[in-house]
């Protein structure tokens, strides 16, 4: 454990629900490029970071989950979700002990018997942030839930396809997979290459830190959530299943914007409504983006990915218009500080964070600018920081 100690943590759960608990514990996320484009089958490229949820879990004789939540200081009993009932229903707005009924309710779907347990659950990954902790939570959980009851064996795609469902059937938010299949499934020193149709994925290696002109993966938090993101966000992707109904009508075998080529928008374009146009046009130039991202990656330019993250970061504040001003800010900045190769917001966008791909030997410095600058620009202190990628949820043994 990192910022949690183990031996704590077990004294925490002992002192609430005086049993001896099993620990599990599952990463945050950032997307170095690929924004917006997994739930519309397209192509990202996550990597897990050493932020957790993790959760203690021992399990109890009847049908109640009794979960703490150390983040929000609640104890709170919550019975299972009975087999085959309808999620609740959405839109709604979720609270933190939806995620997990929501997991209980897909394992129970996927065929799992569940029983009752009490549930220990501390976060590191900042809430609100777009560092996923949504999906950090979800897979935590379901890896909790599903050892207990002698669930599985589940790959990683498993469980995030599990807690995908949760997410999108009970919790009401319309995700694609990328989260939780980076918080399932991630890689220390990779990057994952996610094709988000087929599924398959490719691990990307991030340069060797040793080297001083090795990036590092830095993170800023504006320290800003704009209420509207929940909404825009699932009117985000109407929006696009708009121009796949405009685009299929014209062309056979468009089932997605996975399947829309820049060529295709060149010639069918004019036709769609100017938003859902320019939504379109977010997404099948990210697809171009990630690929040429990844490739160059994999030959050492970090200059050139540097590129692609800035023009990913034009198009979602332009064409996507999910951005902000503190976002905005933050990447400005980042382009004019020495040793950055490229900047870009990550996460659903309306506030959180940035992205920044800084040479090793300027980190330091580019830390204390961007806080110095930012403080300047906006009056708030950002939160900076400096990540590794990182392995997937998993036990934690004793």
């Amino acid at each position: 454990m990192s910022a949690i100690d183990v031996g704590r943590f077990r004294g925490d759960f002992a002192a609430h629900f005086a049993a001896t608990p099993r620990l599990f514990r599952a990463p945050g996320r950032v997307n170095l490029i690929g924004e917006h484009t997994d739930y519309n089958d397209g192509y990202v490229m996550p990597a897990a970071i050493g932020f957790d949820t993790f959760v203690a879990i021992a399990p109890r004789a009847d049908r109640m989950l009794r979960v703490h939540s150390s983040h929000f200081g609640a104890t709170l009993d919550l019975r299972l979700p009975a087999r085959g009932a309808p999620p609740p229903g959405a839109p709604r707005r979720a609270g933190w002990q939806d995620y997990v009924l929501g997991v209980a309710w897909a394992l129970q779907e996927h065929g799992v018997e569940l029983g009752g347990a009490d549930l220990l659950i501390a976060g590191e990954v900042p809430l609100g942030a777009g560092l996923s902790s949504s999906a950090s939570l979800e897979v935590a959980v379901a890896l909790a839930l599903a050892a207990t009851s002698d669930g599985g064996p589940f790959t990683p795609l498993d469980v995030a396809r599990l807690c995908q469902r949760a997410e999108n059937e009970y919790v009401g938010m319309r995700c694609g997979i990328m989260d939780q299949y980076a918080a399932a499934g991630g890689r220390a020193g990779h990057a994952l290459w996610l094709d988000c149709r087929s599924l398959q994925h490719e691990l990307v290696p991030l340069a060797d830190g040793a080297s001083p002109h090795a990036p590092r993966l830095v993170v800023c938090n504006s320290m800003v959530k704009h209420q509207l993101a929940g909404g825009e966000y699932n009117a985000r992707r109407a929006e696009c299943e708009r121009g796949v109904a405009e685009f299929a009508r014209r062309v056979p075998g468009v089932a997605a914007l996975r399947d829309v080529t820049p060529e295709l928008l060149a010639d069918h374009g004019a036709a769609l409504d100017p938003v859902v146009y320019r939504r379109c046009r977010h997404v099948v130039t990210e697809n171009e983006r990630v690929r040429a991202a990844a490739e160059a990656l994999r030959a050492g330019d970090f200059g050139g990915c540097g590129c692609l993250m800035r023009a990913s970061h034009r198009s979602l504040a332009g064409d996507y218009a999910v951005s902000c001003a503190e976002l905005d800010l933050l990447v400005d900045i980042a382009d004019e500080l020495p040793g950055v190769y490229g900047a870009r917001m990550t996460g659903g966008g309306f506030g959180g964070c940035t992205v920044n791909l800084v040479r090793a030997d300027a980190v330091e410095r580019f830390c204390a600018e961007i806080r110095r600058r930012y403080r300047d620009g906006t009056g708030r202190d950002a939160e900076v920081y400096v990540c590794e990628a990182c392995d997937g949820g998993s036990e934690l043994n004793p």
